[in-house]
């Protein structure tokens, strides 16, 4: 099975942040097969179990002295999001938002939180959330996600998961 590893606060060849070669090394060492990266914002593409991509966060940890916190899903999962929200007329505001935690409820609270932030709550599961910007080329999910859940969450752009996609189809 192939999964996608987003790599948390990960922008590859920028100073300060790991390679992509030191990348793709930890995934090798961790035991996944044929990871190949995807741009250079810290996602993975993956076979094998997605427990290894923890292990790959800390031989990169020992590799290059960076701890960062990785969220996996399924390619499929991940293709059904995209394939949920991709058509939509906006959905180059959308993000998906990957933490450690349970579904968030969508409720008043919740919207309250996003609004102060600009950003909408769209759908939320076991670990994901989307969110819809009220500006283009504005990313506000990560915050709002990281208040709501106390936990580090990841974000990547809908458009960005749609390429990933389309690279990666599902097998």
């Amino acid at each position: 099975m192939r999964h996608v590893a987003f790599v948390r606060n990960l922008n590859q060849g920028q100073r300060g942040h790991v390679t992509t070669a030191d990348l793709v090394a930890s995934f090798v060492d961790a035991g996944c097969h044929d990871p190949a990266p995807f741009q250079s914002n810290g996602s993975v593409v993956f076979g094998g179990d997605a427990e290894r991509a923890q292990d790959a966060a800390l031989i990169l940890s020992a590799r290059a002295g960076v701890e960062r916190e990785v969220f996996t899903l399924t390619l499929d999962e991940l293709s059904d999001i995209v394939s949920d929200h991709g058509p939509a007329p906006d959905a180059d505001r959308r993000e998906l938002t990957l933490h450690d935690g349970r579904s968030i409820v969508i409720d008043a609270a919740t919207q309250a939180e996003a609004a102060r932030r600009r950003c909408t709550l769209l759908e939320s599961a076991e670990g994901w959330s989307v969110t819809l910007n009220e500006r283009e080329r504005e990313s506000n999910a990560t915050p709002v996600i990281e208040r709501l859940t106390g936990a580090p969450a990841t974000s990547r752009g809908l458009p960005t998961l749609i390429r990933l996609v389309a690279r990666f189809p599902r097998a």
